[in-house]
């Protein structure tokens, strides 16, 4: 199973709010997901960006691959990525 950490948008219309969750590579971008790690907000001035720094550090430990909107907020965080 591939598993990888990638956004999943939860805000309403015109509204993007997202959640950072490790999912398997199959499944759809707002379907079924493993475990939320972080948020994104890109509304706020700046944007909002937390991540659970030890899920985080413990997921990418197992194997898990960052997308590539992922892995640019885990770099500005300074986590890795």
């Amino acid at each position: 199973m591939a598993v990888r950490m990638r956004l999943t948008r939860v805000g309403s219309k015109k509204n993007p709010i997202y959640r950072v969750v490790v999912a398997d590579s199959r499944s759809p971008r707002d379907g079924k997901f493993i475990e939320i790690v972080g948020r994104y907000n890109p509304q706020t001035d700046p944007s909002t960006i937390e991540f659970d720094e030890d899920k985080v550090r413990d997921w990418l430990g197992k194997g898990a691959q960052p997308s590539d909107a992922v892995s640019k907020l885990l770099k500005v965080r300074n986590l890795g990525g």
